[in-house]
């Protein structure tokens, strides 16, 4: 059962309530509290400048700023405290406030506490954006009033009071959002489970144990869509709380969506033949055949149709820049771990130039080398992860004795014009990193950006 947004309303005001992080989800949710009579504390690891006019906005409205460094040093004393998504709930400075009887949520949290609207929630290591765009079309498409959050769009916690009961809500969800989530969603959706984010979880069991909160809460009434094809995802089914659907581009699924003779069906019905979409990659096939599992209790076939065979693809994946002397650029900086570049690579009909490297998360590379290989036809690496990428491919050659030619780069641009050097006629050039982009980068999609930018002007 929903809760009543007047509950929320009756219980924040006049609450001493700390927002940790004032990032773009928290700044409409520091702006919300205030509104409803809060008495906020806005924390940062910034300073005041780099705030700017933020800072000097808050000021005015009588928030209160924790800067700097040694920022979580004064989270005492609050009854309720915001975190950042990616803030573990174990950090010392939270399990102190706890102790002291402070409340400890998130934005994303309260959301779907709240919400009145039907809650539709995608996690997975890869495919979560696409699918979540996809789910949130379909559902536009069929004439819902559909809303779209979580890692993706607006934070939507400020406009909750104008989302109503017969919307659809459609929410990407990160590992980091749903590691304290405990709220229920109607229909949920995991894509896959590979390693990743190994740099913030403690290991691998922990991040799955996140990807389950998802559905941990749900009821007998409500949907898990898991996908037959991934191990990890598949070993879930006996878990399901409500009714469980699957998709597989392996194996037909009467109950689920599957791809066979070139064709995508869901429950028994076709949907659309393959030539039909305009996405590359088979997996693009997965996240359509997930998109249709998860709305087909909302929309007809038709809708779906219109939307597989029309959309073209959400920006930084596998994304088309542009061609210089027969040479084509791809953008697919969204590939922030190894396999999700494999799904990049393998979505191309030859062996490509790989611009590859980045942050490291602790995952292994060895997958990407032993599988990756032969869709490579020369790697660039760069960032801080290049010298282990590197070990990884060395010990593939050698093991199979490969002529594929490595080239370690200074810096990023250095990796883009390496690329244009060794390109000749009829060859392909992708950026798809397999590694997150905080090393030389705030984002991917700002590293997405300057790939663009370069290749621009090559």
């Amino acid at each position: 059962m929903k809760k009543d947004f007047k509950e929320f309303k009756e219980f924040i005001v006049n609450k001493k309530v700390a927002v940790v992080g004032i990032g773009i989800s928290n700044i409409p949710l520091i702006r919300f509290l205030v509104q409803l009579g809060a008495k906020v504390t806005a924390f940062d690891k910034k300073d005041e400048d780099s705030l700017g006019d933020i800072g000097v906005e808050f000021k005015k409205k009588g928030i209160k700023l924790e800067l700097g460094e040694n920022y979580l040093d004064n989270l005492i004393g609050f009854d309720v405290i915001f975190k950042t998504p990616s803030m573990r709930i174990d950090n010392p400075a939270l399990v102190k406030a706890k102790e002291a009887g402070a409340y400890i949520t998130s934005e994303m949290e309260e959301f779907v506490r709240y919400c009145p609207a039907k809650v539709f929630g995608i996690t997975g290591s890869d495919g979560k954006t696409t699918t979540t765009t996809l789910v949130y079309n379909m559902l536009k498409e069929e004439g819902y009033k559909t809303w779209i959050g979580g890692n993706i769009g607006n934070p939507l916690f400020a406009n909750i009071e104008q989302i109503k009961e017969e919307d659809k809500v459609v929410l990407e969800l990160s590992s980091f959002q749903l590691m304290t989530m405990n709220v229920h969603i109607d229909c949920a959706l995991i894509t896959n489970i590979t390693p990743n984010h190994l740099d913030i979880h403690k290991d691998m069991n922990e991040y799955i144990e996140a990807k389950k909160n998802i559905f941990k809460f749900q009821e007998a009434g409500d949907l898990l869509v898991l996908n037959r094809d991934n191990n990890i995802t598949n070993s879930l089914v006996k878990e399901a709380r409500g009714k469980a659907m699957q998709f597989s581009i392996k194996e037909k699924i009467d109950n689920g969506a599957y791809f066979e003779d070139n064709k995508l069906f869901i429950l028994g019905k076709e949907v659309c033949g393959l030539e039909k979409i305009k996405l590359k990659g088979m997996h693009n096939v997965e996240n359509l055949l997930a998109a249709f599992c998860l709305v087909s209790e909302d929309v007809s076939v038709e809708s779906m149709r219109k939307v597989a065979t029309s959309f073209t693809g959400v920006e930084h994946r596998c994304e088309f820049v542009r061609e210089i002397n027969k040479v084509k650029y791809y953008n697919d900086s969204i590939a922030s771990s190894p396999t999700r570049t494999l799904a990049g690579l393998k979505a191309f009909e030859k062996p490509v130039i790989l611009i590859a490297g980045g942050y490291d998360k602790h995952i292994p590379f060895e997958p990407l080398a032993e599988e990756g290989y032969d869709k490579i036809k020369a790697l660039i690496l760069v960032g801080a992860t290049k010298e282990k990428i590197k070990a990884a491919f060395d010990k593939v050659i050698k093991e199979k004795n490969l002529n594929l030619p490595i080239f370690m780069t200074e810096d990023f641009e250095e990796a883009v014009y390496k690329a244009k050097e060794i390109a000749v006629e009829g060859d392909i050039v992708t950026l798809s990193p397999a590694c997150a982009s905080f090393d030389m980068f705030p984002n991917f999609e700002e590293r997405g950006n300057r790939f663009k930018d370069i290749v621009r002007k090559l």
